[in-house]
């Protein structure tokens, strides 16, 4: 394992105990084998004098919704040393009251909440404390024997604990464990099938002892040949089959998600694993793991609905089994899932949560398969982890867990997307908590959106290979696709028929028309498994009042318009919706510039003030009001509606 110290780095803190916490902490959190994702926690011990010039001692441990890579001293929450060492003295307290009287002994009523594990923090006797999730470490303890193996590695150092739930009952156990212990005979801790802790008085020292002790845990296993994960390749998904899955998922979540397809070579190797069926229903890696993950995967393949309904059954037999008869059932659906010769599937509501079960799973794997060479993968037993699943504090969260956006968990599909219409279409989308495949012919589309929301591709939508490569990349990155908007086109240079070139012709047609009609038929076997599913088709106030000029686009807009009312014919039986948007004079958009548009005004005899709200309302017609208008037309308010035609224009005398 990697010791990133660094002195040079580390002697700009010195003499600020606080910065130089915040310091190691972030070192620990750089490494995915240490901590992953709000996971670990650290403290350290500071003397203050407070405003009735009182020296206490205050214990400043990592906040709840903080990460140890990215923490800064804002994240540690400050609470009195002396009452935290009162409450390890009772003999009982529930982990909800627990965080109350934590949050009463604080200093700063603004910080986070203290950690769960804020009191054993305080039991132990040093200036520093380092507790992470190590997967060596916890690895070895997840096989048959491993306790044994753990005594072997770390008995004459460190103080073996074995598994205990987090929270107060840990605290009490380690502080009834040590009444006459003399901290100084050990480096630290381990948790069996939980983790380590590491101690000192010098933050080097303790950052270092934890390194060097799951260094040994690595060594361990590197001693007895234990061989990383093969790369292999896999097969070709079945793209439409994990569509399906996504949507029976979120029927079974009862909202929206995501299902990202993972296809790196060490996924397929290890769901090409004999038995792995098998091995996956034993359990996480840690329980703390299982808030993000559940309890097991799901196997996918063949008849992947009837799979799914078997692994509900399975889940509601383990929540009626195990509890005791006044907790609410969590959604029975997996977090993840593996696809024999295929890869993974994490899955989420967001892309945040789909990232952290990505992650999680990948070290899940790792060790799995570390541990079956080690003869077998053993988890906790199944009442353990279901304490831990359904653990006071996490149905607490649930109680207050907000309304998330509306579109959270939907997944989009703009073209024409890197500027004007398109673009505000995305921001919209985006602000809806929905994510969007962006696509356009333009190489700034891959610069436009800074977010994990958006797959930005570069795609000419003319070609039927490039749009059939841009909606297999958006399944597997997404799972499904729930909604289109069809955005994409030109605006032809103004020229009378006589005049008209068949190349600007055929042009027009090719990329107003044509490219839309391609586009409905690539995508429509993944809307037909999409959750209210919906399409908005940009056409233009020239369909219904066209002007001199303007044919190849007004013919074009105008079978763009027609070929919407027949799909919405033809759709509305696989309950997708297909609806028109007419604009009108929306001059934010990169075709119109300062010099454009005071042209245009100067050949009416307007101001350009005058020229942009020249309609009924008097009014500005905007990219933005545009992409409003487009994603309620995608959401429930029309979801009743389908082949209407909307204009967005103002008030356009020549249309009304």
């Amino acid at each position: 394992m990697l010791n990133r110290w660094n002195d040079q780095e580390a002697s700009k803190l010195e003499g600020d105990l606080l910065k130089l916490r915040v310091y190691t902490s972030r070192l620990q959190g750089q490494d995915p084998d240490l901590v992953l994702h709000g996971g670990g926690n650290t403290s350290v011990k500071i003397k203050e004098t407070n405003v009735f010039g009182e020296e206490e001692e205050i214990l400043y441990v990592k906040g709840s919704g903080w990460d140890l890579a990215t923490i800064e001293t804002a994240g540690f929450a400050p609470v009195k040393l002396s009452r935290l060492l009162q409450m390890a003295d009772l003999d009982e307290l529930t982990d909800l009251d627990m965080v109350k009287y934590q949050r009463t002994a604080m200093t700063n009523p603004s910080a986070p909440n203290p950690s769960v594990e804020a009191i054993l923090h305080a039991i132990i006797p040093f200036t520093f404390v380092d507790h992470t999730h190590a997967d060596a470490v916890v690895t070895i303890s997840n096989t048959p024997g491993g306790e044994e193996r753990i005594r072997e590695i770390y008995g004459k150092h460190m103080l073996i604990v074995p598994y205990v739930m987090p929270g107060f009952i840990l605290a009490k156990e380690i502080y009834n464990l040590t009444r006459d212990f003399d901290w100084n005979k050990v480096e630290g801790m381990i948790l069996l099938n939980h983790g380590i802790f590491t101690f000192h008085d010098d933050p080097k020292v303790s950052y270092d002892r934890m390194i060097s002790n799951v260094s040994l845990a690595e060594s361990y296993l590197a001693s007895k040949g234990i061989e990383a994960l093969s790369e292999e390749e896999g097969a070709n998904a079945n793209l439409e089959q994990l569509a399906r899955f996504r949507k029976h998922v979120s029927e079974a979540m009862k909202k929206p998600t995501l299902c990202r397809l993972n296809q790196d070579q060490q996924a397929v190797a290890f769901s090409n694993l004999d038995e792995v069926d098998s091995i996956i229903e034993r359990g996480p890696l840690t329980p703390d793991h299982i808030i993000r993950t559940k309890r097991t995967p799901i196997m996918l393949g063949k008849d992947p609905e009837a799979r799914l309904s078997r692994y509900i059954q399975s889940y509601q037999n383990y929540f009626e089994k195990n509890t005791p008869g006044d907790l609410t059932q969590l959604d029975p659906a997996p977090r993840w899932g593996v696809w024999p010769g295929v890869g993974t599937v994490s899955i989420g509501p967001t892309v945040k949560h789909v990232r952290i079960i990505e992650d999680i799973t990948a070290h899940t794997m790792k060790s799995i398969h570390q541990a079956e060479q080690l003869g077998g993968w053993v988890a906790l037993p199944e009442k353990d982890l279901f304490e831990m699943e359904y653990w006071s504090l996490e149905q607490e969260k649930l109680k207050k867990g907000g309304k998330p956006p509306a579109m959270q968990g939907k997944v989009a599909l703009v073209t024409g997307a890197a500027s004007g219409i398109g673009k505000a279409c995305v921001d919209e989308l985006l602000s809806q908590g929905a994510v969007v495949t962006a696509l356009d012919i333009s190489a700034d589309i891959t610069s436009v959106f800074d977010t994990g929301q958006v797959l930005p591709l570069v795609c000419d939508v003319t070609s039927e290979e490039q749009m059939k490569d841009a909606i297999e990349k958006t399944i597997i990155h997404f799972g499904g696709l729930d909604m289109l908007i069809t955005n994409a086109g030109i605006f032809p240079k103004s020229l009378y028929i006589k005049d008209m070139s068949d190349s600007t012709w055929s042009k027009s047609l090719d990329i107003n028309l044509t490219s839309h009609q391609r586009l409905f038929q690539l995508a429509k076997p993944y809307l037909d498994e999409g959750i209210d599913p919906a399409i908005v088709i940009m056409g233009s106030k020239n369909v219904p009042a066209p002007g001199p000029g303007a044919s190849a686009y007004s013919v074009a807009k105008a079978g763009l318009t027609q070929l919407g009312r027949v799909a919405a014919m033809e759709f509305g039986g696989d309950g997708i919706r297909v609806n028109i948007l007419h604009p009108n004079a929306v001059y934010d958009t990169a075709i119109w510039t300062d010099e454009v548009l005071q042209a245009r005004a100067d050949h009416y005899g307007l101001t350009v003030e005058e020229y942009k709200t020249n309609n009924i309302l008097k009014t500005e017609v905007t990219s933005v009001d545009v992409a409003r208008m487009a994603v309620a037309m995608l959401g429930p308010v029309f979801s009743k509606t389908t082949g209407a035609q909307v204009p967005i224009d103002g008030g356009n005398e020549r249309i009304i």
